[in-house]
């Protein structure tokens, strides 16, 4: 690798070449401040905050994209540049919304922090004509407050490339300059899919998801209602976050102990819903096969990407999975099989589900997910929202115990755990798959080639004399990139899986939030799907049909995967909508 010699802060510092200044700075152990930049996504050197210094050079130049050359002498403290970084920070602030102290993202705001490092204290230095914004709230699962906007573009770069949707974008220009939608629509009469991929990358509070905290403590507080709260894999693996615990931190007894103790009657798991997915798709994957049915089958696990495939690929919903999510068979299933056993009213029942998704609280709302009549799920908040439920009721999340689920349905496998990660869903059913196609027991289960958070992963499977050849893909835009093979004919896949966040569930856009710098600098998704294998690792049960929750649930009530009793409570329809 060609190496260049510069100088930063007087000190020498050998960088590769084509490395930009804020490359070089980080391996000298300088970490010069950005506010727009997203490596790979959003690297327009828009924002200036992390201008620097060049001898030579007329002006302050943008760090994140000014390319270093040999000899280059580079200063990123000087009274000039701090100055200009403070100014940059007031004019940002001469138009922006300042109630932080009742802001989601007080604590946890890069535009606060920011202030702060900097001693920004005046912040009506340019004090003048404010633009006044309406709150766009009609989606299901988000709020846009454009008062509190930074115009960093974060939000629509992410948007247009890594998923691939484009709804929303900078509209007019200079001061008036707004980040909306086309025609400033509300964003729930686009085509968005309500990933929230937009609210992960966002620095301030523009931008949040729809809480239902309050909604959720008032069903705990109703004697006459019996409230059960279920857990989605991928939350586990981030929930810790917010309270300080290193990333990759697994909290799984710790949430159990603290959703006890919010008053929860019954703490279970999304993961056994999971297993039940595996055996119901596993059922459908072979069912297709062996009787011509419609390939390759798409998994439907993740409802970002089965709306995005609703308004973009309408022709492939026939190909999607007609089962339901984990979370909604889980829901379906407390109302169904539990109610009846516990004899309990369904109406009764409030099923809160805490997922590390937003488009959850989309799903929430869709036609035919309500298998007893009422609605499968009553509340999904993100793990976001229970951080925020766990410091409002004064729980000392780092000092609590571990405890378990409770029983039956807390009861999971291995191959339930790793759905959290991209490759998961599609690792668990060739291990149900495998074993039913074959008869024989499956020895090696680590199906490692389609791991890992690349976006896109193929392989093929010799099984029972059949070739089957699946793909994974995560991000939508990737999605888009299989899709359009499969439409063209140049891939004959079997099976698919699809998750419609970057690296899956363990990044979805109800996680805990990161800042720039980390973002850009460590494997965030690496590091939480980490844990949901090392959980796999060492479960004494990895094969979903082996659960024996799962086998007693369908000998008292489904009866077979695939059943006319299973149809009704745990598949689902979907709609073309086009865009």
């Amino acid at each position: 690798m060609d190496m260049v010699n510069i100088k930063i802060n007087g000190v020498p510092v050998q960088a590769p070449k084509g490395s930009t200044i804020l490359e070089a700075a980080r391996i000298a152990g300088i970490e010069i401040p950005t506010l727009c930049f997203l490596k790979d996504i959003n690297e327009i050197g828009a924002c200036r905050i992390c201008v620097v210094e060049v001898k030579g050079a007329r002006s302050l130049v943008a760090s994140c994209v000014y390319p270093i050359n040999e000899g280059m002498e580079i200063f990123t403290n000087t009274p000039k540049v701090l100055e200009s970084r403070k100014t940059t920070l007031q004019l940002i602030l001469s138009n922006h919304d300042k109630k932080c102290l009742s802001c989601v993202r007080s604590g946890n705001c890069e535009l606060q922090k920011l202030c702060r490092d900097l001693g920004v204290e005046d912040e009506e230095k340019f004090a003048g004509v404010r633009t006044e914004f309406e709150i766009d709230d009609s989606s299901a699962h988000m709020i846009r407050d454009n008062g509190k906007c930074i115009l960093c573009r974060r939000c629509s770069a992410v948007c247009e490339k890594v998923q691939a949707v484009g709804v929303i974008g900078a509209n007019e220009r200079g001061f008036k300059t707004i980040i909306g939608t086309s025609f400033e629509n509300g964003l729930a009469d686009t085509s968005c899919v309500s990933c929230g991929q937009c609210i992960a990358v966002c620095p301030t509070g523009a931008l949040r998801e729809k809480e239902s905290i309050d909604d959720v403590f008032a069903a705990i507080a109703d004697p006459e209602k019996t409230v059960v709260v279920q857990t989605a894999p991928a939350v586990r693996a981030a929930l810790g976050e917010a309270f300080g615990m290193p990333i990759g931190t697994d909290v799984e007894g710790k949430m159990a102990a603290a959703l006890r103790r919010l008053g929860f009657d019954k703490v279970f798991d999304t993961d056994f819903a999971a297993d039940l997915t595996i055996m119901e798709e596993a059922n459908e994957f072979l069912s297709r096969v062996k009787n011509g049915g419609k390939l390759p089958l798409i998994t439907s696990c993740s409802p970002g990407w089965v709306k995005y495939c609703e308004h973009y690929f309408p022709e492939l919903t026939e190909n999607l999975s007609s089962c339901k999510s984990p979370m909604q068979m889980f829901g379906a299933t407390v109302k169904t099989y539990y109610a009846e056993k516990m004899g309990l009213d369904p109406k009764n029942i409030v099923v809160v589900a805490v997922m590390p998704c937003t488009a959850k609280k989309f799903e929430i709302g869709r036609d035919d997910e309500n298998a007893a009549g009422v609605a499968d799920v009553d509340f999904a908040i993100t793990t976001r929202e229970l951080a925020r439920m766990i410091d409002k009721a004064g729980l000392k999340f780092t000092q609590l115990p571990d405890e378990k689920f409770d029983e039956p349905l807390g009861l999971s496998t291995g191959a339930a755990v790793i759905f959290g990660a991209t490759g998961g869903v599609m690792e668990a059913a060739l291990r149900t798959a495998v074993e039913t196609l074959t008869g024989e027991e499956l020895k090696a289960l680590d199906f490692t080639d389609v791991r890992g958070t690349q976006g896109i992963k193929e392989a093929s499977y010799d099984v029972a004399g059949m070739t089957v050849k699946v793909a994974v893909a995560s991000g939508l835009a990737n999605a888009k990139e299989i899709l359009k093979k499969v439409e063209s004919g140049e891939a004959d896949y079997h099976f698919i899986e699809i998750m419609g966040c970057p690296g899956g569930c363990v990044n979805g856009g109800g996680q805990p939030q990161q800042p720039g710098y980390i973002r850009n600098t460590v494997d965030i998704r690496a590091l939480r799907a980490k844990v949901l294998y090392d959980i796999d690792a060492d479960m004494p049960i990895r094969k979903s049909h082996e659960n024996p929750a799962i086998k007693a649930i369908y000998d008292e009530y489904f009866g077979e995967p695939g059943s006319e009793k299973a149809h009704h409570v745990l598949h689902t329809t979907y709609v073309k909508r086009g865009l």
